[in-house]
């Protein structure tokens, strides 16, 4: 039963860590973005159509040699494109959730909640590992205990659908407060905060985008990231989908890739595969000089 529960708190929370893969996604030749995510395993391709990395890492204006910080980086999807995008003159830090934040998830037993406890060293080892002698430096750290020799070190803080448990569960412990602040205080002066979350319409109820179904309304986020200090720069529709159209019972991971509500209906999952992954804001943030 514990293995099971792991599994699955795995796959909802950060993703399950992948098998070390040396050769950094082609990295020996992929002195472009495009040559990167091209070298890509086709399963992470299959995700292009609705994640779209070039435009998306283009709209941040990440560039090789910088340091930026992936919070969130689960499985490492994003993590994969990065290390050889940034090079060895580049750095990447991971960030994941406070470690006082997991308790407050049904499913976290202890086994979870110690496995969380190293993920630190577990992540630094495997994006190393996979990046090899060309990919980017590696650090990481949990929200809420940011080393202070990071401050100011940082040109993007990347947030990738990373803000709605955070703000889920912001009542119990100013968790998505504290990581924004982190944000802010880790970045450059002039530093850029890119957001790219499950965006619910203005239509729907505050209880339906309090975070607890993935979704959140613009102006919230909008609103939280002004209140840490951010300005608003620009934002893009690259990751919208309007073909996501929740009601106030759905949840985002109805849809793929997770498609978690129709694994007995064919014909349901058959009409969640035809919408594809989330409508998503891309919203692009500047701390102040």
């Amino acid at each position: 039963m514990n293995r099971i529960v792991t599994v699955i708190a795995c796959l909802v929370i950060v993703g399950c860590q992948p098998e070390p893969a040396s050769e950094a996604a082609g990295a020996a030749e992929a002195d472009t973005l495009a040559a990167i995510l091209d070298a890509q395993p086709d399963e992470a391709k299959a995700r292009y159509p609705y994640r779209h990395p070039k435009e998306t890492i283009e709209f941040f204006g990440i560039e090789p040699g910088m340091t930026i910080v992936e919070a969130l980086p689960g499985g490492g999807w994003y993590t994969k494109i990065l290390l050889p995008w940034l090079g060895e003159d580049g750095r990447l830090i991971g960030a994941d959730y406070s470690l006082d934040m997991y308790p407050n998830f049904g499913f976290a037993n202890e086994e979870f909640l110690a496995e969380q406890a190293k993920w630190v060293p577990n992540f630094v080892a495997w994006a190393s590992e996979y990046g090899g002698e060309n990919g980017a430096d590696v650090r990481a750290f949990h929200f809420g205990s940011m080393p202070g020799e990071l401050a100011g070190t940082a040109d993007v803080v990347l947030m990738v659908r990373a803000l709605h448990n955070l703000a889920r569960f912001e009542p119990k412990g100013g968790f998505l407060t504290e990581a924004l602040d982190e944000a802010f205080a880790i970045l450059k002066p002039g530093g850029t905060l890119g957001i790219v979350q499950h965006h619910a319409r203005d239509d729907m109820s505050d209880d339906f985008a309090n975070g607890s179904r993935g979704y959140l309304k613009k102006g919230f986020v909008m609103a939280a990231a002004e209140r840490a200090g951010f300005e608003f720069v620009a934002e893009s529709d690259i990751n919208a989908n309007a073909k996501d159209q929740p009601s106030e019972e759905d949840r985002v991971w109805r849809l793929p890739p997770t498609l978690g509500t129709s694994a007995d209906d064919p014909e349901l999952r058959a009409e969640l595969e035809a919408i594809g992954e989330s409508n998503r804001m891309t919203l692009r943030f500047r701390k102040p000089e």
